[in-house]
């Protein structure tokens, strides 16, 4: 009788868990899922960073607007987007300066962490992100990002 029951706990031992050839199996099938969905999941991410650069150069045109309807003149390069935050100090300081023009505490930076591009004599200004790789130029992702 002693001998029965040996056999039979020795076949429950043998059924429990999964062998290592069936998690092997498992792990093959979830790597092709991720090599076939995974381009595309970082396709969308990308495309969701340029729509997240265009709508934040949105806000700071608008806040640049803002700026130039007190004071005549947008900030000069040498001011900057801060000049949004705080009234400069530099070049010709404006004396209707109404702001800070931005709801934040400072200016935002594009969404692969770099400072916006921008460029003004005064009466024109360039706002521009300079895309993933930070440098001027590009194709791609790494390309400058402008608004239409």
């Amino acid at each position: 009788m002693e001998q029965a029951q040996n056999v039979v706990s020795g076949n429950q031992k043998d059924q429990e868990g999964f062998s290592f050839i069936e998690i092997m199996i498992v792990i093959v099938i979830m790597a092709g899922i991720v090599a076939i969905v995974g381009p595309a999941l970082f396709s969308r991410l990308d495309e969701a960073k340029v729509d997240q650069a265009k709508i934040q150069m949105k806000s700071l045109v608008s806040a640049l607007d803002l700026y130039h309807l007190d004071n005549s003149t947008y900030p000069s390069t040498e001011q900057g987007l801060n000049a949004l935050l705080e009234k400069p100090e530099l070049g010709i300081v404006p004396a209707n300066w109404r702001g800070p023009y931005l709801r934040s505490t400072s200016v935002p930076k594009d969404p692969w962490n770099f400072d916006y591009y921008y460029q003004s004599d005064g009466s024109v200004i360039e706002l521009k992100s300079l895309g993933a790789d930070g440098e001027e130029g590009g194709e791609g992702i790494n390309s400058d990002i402008k608004l239409d």
